[in-house]
């Protein structure tokens, strides 16, 4: 009972009612911290611990969601906006004007992917050893570079050559705005913040369309349209990479824009994640470990399916469109919805996730729209008459975009240590990659204007996921159970409060059982496994969340 437990210190925790991190706040800067510690860790042992009050953290989180979210947000944005050039330029000529074949056209979607599944392994060690704000900017610099080049390029092997380079530096983004979000918010805060930078593939079909409607009207007897649409992208992308370069800093440890006092809020509130934040260090342990475990396998081929399914949706779409009956310039008009689609199912399903706290059961019903969705495209014959239900079914299977990002943010949320997060993260998009390469293969302008043999892939690769996404939170509940097994061998409370997973405005009822529990405030940085980085499965004190 909690009469029977000794009482929390120091006093000033009992009496005030906000007290976010029941920590004493300490004179004494130096505490016997592990070579091998996560940089969080030596920074609170630096600077002392604190208590801070909900109003502080709020601030906190506020001042970081106003700078850090609105970077991520634009490089993802104009990541999916130069690699879905390709898409928008498909309809204005550029298999005639670069004398490309049909397979040569699905090689140019494939390559990227290609690319980025080569460089995979370089982003996450990358991500590990150097500060992360530089390490995206450069990489945002470098593919605005390629994009612009690529007006230059007139033939396949030149356009090949381009979008390759196009996406190897395009392997960094992804996996690091996923870090980013690791490091500066609680888990309750990631899933959200996680579907914002996702939702950009919705605003980029949206903003995309829009811009290649507007460039496509410009004739020239000098340059193609398409080249006006590659320069246009890239430029603007080389100017957002500068910006990010000055404005985004490597980790919360190092954000100068913060007060001290700000800082150390920004990092302590980020202990109970269980995860870390920053270590700087490649440890191999790590490595193996992301390769032995069971779920970080699960959500490889679940990403694989879906990303099989969007591959070829995301290359071929327009010309999709444009056989159900549509022009060139109506079939980019009607795009455009796809985006406020992806916008809305993107956030709202993220926003569900965070508060039922399932995201299997969410994307298993999430892959129930595009499996409708294709069936209609499957079975409605292409008529006039028949244009608006099928433009129903193509919107319906548009709503696969939520599917990614929530399993980015699952697994994330469920994966410790820095190395090992990095490594995870890269075997995701490793896995999108390998999808993204497939999808595009398994449609041929051949097909028009059915695309039945992509389409029936779609299907098999939906139901796939739908199942899948029932399955693994079984497993997440057998790890939890071991884990608490852990907890009892090792004298240690069986049933934790996951303060991680907890609303804010359910934090007062948490940190009061958490008091009761006398957990926390007993805790030195030295014997906090969340600051040891430490890797999920050797860490008894990681929570799985379902």
């Amino acid at each position: 009972m909690a009469e029977d437990r000794s009482k929390p210190t120091p006093a000033a925790a009992a009496d005030t009612p906000d007290v976010i991190a029941p920590v004493a706040e300490t004179s004494e800067r130096v505490h016997a911290v592990s070579s091998q510690a996560d940089k969080a860790a030596q920074f609170i042992a630096e600077h002392g611990e604190v208590t801070f009050t909900y109003e502080e953290e709020r601030s906190v989180l506020k001042r970081i969601d106003i700078r850090i979210l609105p970077l991520i947000l634009g490089a993802y944005f104009f990541q999916q906006l130069d690699k879905s050039s390709l898409s928008y330029v498909s309809i204005f000529g550029i298999m005639e004007d670069a004398n490309l074949k049909s397979i040569e056209y699905s090689w140019l979607g494939s390559i990227l992917y290609i690319a980025q599944l080569i460089f995979q392994p370089l982003a996450a060690f990358l991500l590990v050893k150097l500060p992360t704000g530089k390490v995206i900017g450069t990489a945002v610099v470098c593919w605005g570079a390629c994009a612009s080049i690529m007006a230059a390029c007139t033939s396949f092997g030149s356009l090949l050559a381009m979008r390759f380079l196009l996406g190897s530096f395009e392997a960094m983004i992804a996996p690091s705005c996923l870090a980013v979000t690791q490091m500066w918010w609680r888990r309750s805060e990631q899933t959200l913040r996680a579907s914002y930078w996702n939702a950009m593939n919705g605003a980029t079909f949206i903003i995309g369309s829009l811009v290649t409607y507007g460039l496509g009207h410009i004739a020239s007897d000098k340059i193609y349209r398409y080249q006006t649409i590659f320069i246009f992208c890239g430029v603007l992308t080389v100017i957002f990479g500068v910006a990010f370069l000055v404005l985004m800093p490597d980790s919360p440890m190092e954000a100068k824009y913060l007060s001290e006092r700000e800082r150390i809020i920004a990092v302590e509130r980020l202990r109970a994640n269980q995860m870390g934040v920053a270590s700087r260090q490649w440890k191999w342990d790590h490595v193996k470990e992301t390769f032995m475990d069971f779920k970080t396998l699960l959500w490889f081929l679940l990403i694989v399916a879906i990303s099989i399914a969007s591959g070829g949706i995301s290359v071929f779409g327009n010309l999709i469109l444009k056989d159900f009956g549509f022009t060139n310039f109506n079939a980019i008009l009607f795009s455009m919805p796809t985006g406020a689609i992806q916008i809305i199912v993107i956030i709202g399903s993220a926003w569900i996730a965070t508060r039922i706290g399932r995201k299997g059961i969410v994307i298993t019903g999430l892959a129930c729209l595009p499996t409708l969705g294709t069936v209609l495209m499957l079975t409605v014959p292409r008529k006039e008459s028949n244009k608006g239900v099928l433009l129903l079914g193509y919107y319906l299977v548009q709503c696969l975009g939520a599917i990614t990002p929530m399993v980015y943010a699952w697994s994330a949320q469920n994966t410790g240590g820095d190395t090992k997060k990095k490594t995870s993260s890269a075997m995701m998009f490793m896995g999108m990659c390998t999808g993204n390469i497939i999808g595009p293969l398994l449609y041929n302008t051949k097909d028009a204007p059915l695309y039945r043999p992509g389409l029936i892939a779609n299907l098999v690769m939906f139901v796939t996921v739908g199942v899948l996404g029932l399955l693994i939170p079984m497993y997440l509940m057998v790890l939890n159970k071991w884990h608490a097994k852990k907890r009892e061998e090792l004298g240690k409370q069986a049933n934790l409060v996951d303060e991680s997973m907890v609303r804010r405005k359910d934090m007062q009822d948490s940190k009061a059982v958490e008091l009761e529990q006398n957990e926390h405030a007993a805790r030195n940085i030295e014997d906090d496994n969340g600051l040891n980085d430490l890797p999920d499965l050797k860490n008894e004190d990681f929570i799985y969340v379902y």
